[in-house]
This record gives C-alpha cells, structure tokens and sequence, in this order.
C-alpha cells in the first residue's frame, strides 16, 4: 500500500514538474520572438540644434524624466535591479565612451530609441520607457537629443539585461514592462511645441512622466517592479485630493508627505522631481486636481 501510495505521489511531483518546465519553455519561447521581432515603422527626423538654450532644456528633460536613474547622471550607464530571480537590468552607456554609442550612432537611433523604442536595427529596446517619451514635442525630443549627443565620453561597460527564471514568466504574462515598442503608437506624430504655461494642459503633457507607474488613468495599482510597493492612486480619489498646491509641491520636492510620512526614492522618485521647476510643478498639480 505505501510503495502504491509513494509511486502515486511520484508520479503527481514529476507531472507537476514537466508541466512546470512545458510552462516556462512556452514562456521563453514567447518572450524571446517578442523581444526578436522587427518593427516596419517611418522615423520622423527632427533638426537637431547645438544652442545653449536648447542643451539647458535638454538637460533638463534628462533630469525631470528619470533617465538618470537607469544611465546615470553621466550617462555612463547603471544597474538598477540585480536579482538571480527576476534577472539582471541596467541601463546602457549613453555615451561615445567605451561601452557606450558606436561612431555610427546618430540622429535616426536616438529618434528610434525615444519615439520607438526600438535600436539600430528595429528591434525591441528592454525595459526602456520609451512609451513615457514617444508623446514628448519635437521641440523637448530634439533638445533631449542634443544634450545626449554633447555627453562627453564615459568608459563604462555595462552588460546587457538578462532576465531569470521569475523575470522570464513575469514578462510573459505581462506583469513586467519588458518590451516598450508593444506600448506605443509608432504613427503618432507629435506637436512641434507645447505652451509651457501653469496650466491643466501642460500639466497634462508632463504627467506622461507618471503613466509608468501610476499607469494611463493614474489610478495606480501594482508596482511595475516585482515586489515593489503597490503604486497609489494619484488622482482626486487619492491623497492628492487632500493636498493643497504647496503640500503637492513640497511632497514632490522632500518626498514626505503632510502627514508626516517620508516616501522612499525607490517607490516614489522625488529627488527626481525636486528638479521640476514651480510652474511645472503648479501645473502637473491643476491636472491632476482635474481627475
């Protein structure tokens, strides 16, 4: 009776396994002829200018959009999350140091990167936000663009993210935002300017910034980061229907909130918006206050 009940038990441990190891193989295989897939897409080329004033306001954009926190504040590169699990993410080398862009790189690869997410050759960047930028005026792209291409040179390798076993399943059943050319309208064509003025509209225009994680209706919901903290609600539903303009502004700037509680860079990227100027600041708020 024990030796029938063992090679019962047996036979459900190895049906469980093979069906585990049928699982992850499919999850694989979807994963990876995503990430090979080449976009047929037209990239709208932009005059890219030198100026002074357009490398301040693409310096800008680089600090009040994140891209420091996966390239670093040189742009050399970084890592963001090192788990054996969920896998290995880093954010390339921006630069024509060693690692970085190569001597061909130009205006078409950025535009395809920003508005695309897709690399040289059409295929699918990993994990780059591209479907926060791809909306951003050809004024604000170009201007990103051209403080990129005045980065000077940074010797920094970074490998190439490689996902786990857990990153692998996530990405597949769309719990990790692996592959951001699947959440863009490649034929949008964007404004040449937006009116930077203290107002719901602009407002609207920089809460691209927020979709990410606080996703399209900024209602929030799960972290986009495997076991992070869930992401709030950030409309009048949440807290933000409580707050004043200056408590808004200063959360956005110290990170802690009117109740007293200091919010971790990690769930909450304040030390990035403390970058913003007033009026972005005054005007991210009217929209919100609008939902």
């Amino acid at each position: 009776m024990l030796r029938k009940i063992l090679k019962w038990t047996g036979g459900i441990i190895a049906t469980l396994i093979a069906g585990a190891a049928i699982f992850y193989f499919v999850m694989r295989t979807q994963v990876n002829n995503r990430r090979d897939k080449t976009y047929d897409v037209q990239v709208r080329m932009l005059d890219i200018p030198s100026d002074s004033a357009t490398m301040a306001d693409g310096a800008h954009i680089y600090a009040t959009k994140g891209c420091a926190d996966c390239h670093g504040d040189n742009g050399g590169g970084n890592f963001f999350l090192e788990d054996p699990m969920v896998g290995t993410l880093s954010g390339t080398n921006l630069t024509r140091g060693k690692g970085g862009r190569p001597a061909g790189y130009g205006d078409r690869e950025w535009l395809l990167a920003l508005r695309h997410g897709l690399n040289a050759h059409n295929k699918p960047l990993v994990i780059m936000p591209s479907y926060e930028y791809y909306q951003m005026s050809d004024h604000d792209i170009a201007s990103l663009v051209a403080y990129l291409k005045s980065m000077p040179p940074v010797d920094h390798e970074v490998p190439a993210p490689a996902l786990g076993p857990l990153g692998t399943i996530l990405s597949g059943l769309d719990k990790l935002p692996l592959i951001p050319a699947e959440k863009i309208d490649h034929a949008f064509k964007s404004p040449a300017r937006v009116e930077k003025a203290v107002s719901p509209a602009y407002g609207q225009y920089l809460s691209m910034s927020c979709t990410g994680c606080h996703k399209p209706g900024l209602k929030g919901g799960e972290s986009p980061i495997p076991g992070g903290t869930p992401v709030r609600d950030i409309t009048t539903a949440g807290n933000l229907g409580k707050w004043s303009m200056p408590e808004f502004m200063a959360v956005m700037r110290t990170g802690k909130t009117p109740d007293g509680r200091q919010m971790k860079n990690e769930d909450m990227p304040w030390k990035m918006t403390s970058k913003y100027t007033d009026d972005e600041l005054q005007a991210l708020y009217l929209y919100l206050k609008t939902l």
